[in-house]
């Protein structure tokens, strides 16, 4: 206990001392922690490494501090290769590029190879900001011979921990490599993700999808991308439909509305009626930013009928989703649009005979009430909102009187 809580302070200590006595007095306990037989002890002497290394020279940095970081990335307790692991970026920035090179690129390829799939996770973790820390010069070289194959391998592990790791940042070696090596190299390897058995990495690849599309754009990908995301939204878990809905306006921005219609759109009308609340709330969020992307003559033409024709569903939930619709879209279409199309919908369902859809008009009426012309508010909306006032419903009569004082229609 008291070994380890030393080792947990002894970088932040080297760094209020004057280098001499780093090299005498501290590195020695470094070295000596990190060879202690209990791997809690060990796993913190790395933590320790990145502190020590940034205040030694090169030469001192290969004679002192190497020789044991070396040992800790081939330690036999897989917490502390772990530890290396997760630590890889700072220690690369501290040692500085040429012992980077010499000596930490075959740590990260034995790392990247562990027989622990949590050390393999971890490395597969760093591989961008490993390549982006790379120095400039000779850095695709590096990457295409050093790094890559391991990569390969690591898209097909065994472990879903491991693939989806490596989903969350491989995206991002596109930039670093450029267009032609993306097309060539990585771009198989996207695709062969988009079609894991997992969800989790299907999507942590359709989430970092704006990084490609900046290099090579998206139509190279969406051939695949299709049935990888019609997958993912019917997926059992909902989280995974939530979390794709959520990527749906990026998606639609970088795909274009065409492709859109054709391909995405009767997805994004599906969400609005899954029986998992969250979902519908979010697929309603999700046509409200889609408007906003590809304006109101789209809505009025795509959009608002295919909404309008659920009011009439047999379900309560799907007519209140209408509602819901409404309320989100009403600021996103305007006042024409709301008032010709949306208004008479909300109106004709006050007659609703479950009350919970007649209370949620009145508060739909009290949302849109302020983009309306007045003509509409006092001629239509406010007779309808008084016949509500009257409703035997408490919860109805509440909130139509309180659309009526907020909307000022007493």
């Amino acid at each position: 206990m008291v070994r380890r809580a030393a080792a947990s302070k002894l970088g932040e200590f080297a760094k209020v001392l004057e280098l001499d006595s780093v090299k005498t007095e501290i590195v020695p306990l470094f070295t000596n922690l990190a060879s202690d037989e209990q791997d809690s002890v060990r796993l913190l002497a790395v933590e320790a490494c990145v502190s020590i290394a940034q205040l030694l020279s090169q030469d001192d940095l290969e004679a002192l501090v190497m020789p044991t970081l070396r040992q800790a990335a081939e330690d036999k307790s897989w917490r502390v290769r772990y530890m290396v692991a997760d630590k890889f970026s700072e220690l690369q920035k501290a040692v500085g590029p040429k012992i980077a090179l010499s000596d930490l690129i075959p740590a990260f390829q034995s790392l990247l190879r562990d027989c622990e799939a949590e050390v393999r996770a971890a490395a597969a973790h760093k591989v961008r900001e490993l390549c982006e820390n790379l120095p400039a010069e000779g850095r695709e070289a590096v990457i295409m011979n050093q790094i890559l194959p391991y990569i390969k391998e690591l898209v097909s592990d065994t472990n879903q921990h491991v693939k989806s790791a490596l989903a969350s940042v491989i995206m991002g070696l596109s930039t670093v490599l450029g267009k032609e090596n993306t097309i060539e190299h990585l771009l198989p390897l996207f695709l062969a993700q988009l079609k894991d058995e997992c969800p989790e990495v299907r999507l942590n690849i359709i989430s970092n999808l704006d990084c490609v599309n900046e290099v090579i754009g998206i139509r190279q990908l969406s051939q695949s991308l299709l049935p990888a995301i019609v997958e993912l939204a019917e997926d059992a878990k909902w989280r995974v439909r939530l979390a794709i809905i959520e990527y749906m306006p990026l998606l639609a921005g970088q795909l274009g509305v065409e492709f859109f219609d054709e391909k995405l759109n009767s997805l994004c009308m599906a969400w609005l009626v899954d029986h998992v609340y969250a979902i519908r709330e979010a697929a309603t969020n999700n046509l409200m930013k889609l408007v906003q992307k590809f304006g109101t003559e789209w809505a009025q033409n795509t959009i608002v009928p295919k909404v309008l024709v659920m009011a009439n569903d047999p379900n309560y939930l799907h007519r209140m989703t209408t509602l819901f619709c409404i309320n989100a879209l009403s600021e996103a279409c305007g006042k024409e649009i709301t008032t010709k199309q949306m208004l008479p919908i909300v109106l004709k369902m006050a007659g609703d005979q479950v009350a919970n859809v007649r209370f949620n008009v009145a508060k739909s009426l009290q949302k849109i009430g302020p983009i309306l012309d007045t003509n509409a508010l006092q001629g239509e909306v406010k007779p309808v909102l008084q016949k509500l006032g009257q409703d035997e419903d408490m919860d109805v009569k509440y909130f139509a009187q309180e659309a009526i004082s907020v909307l000022a229609l007493a």
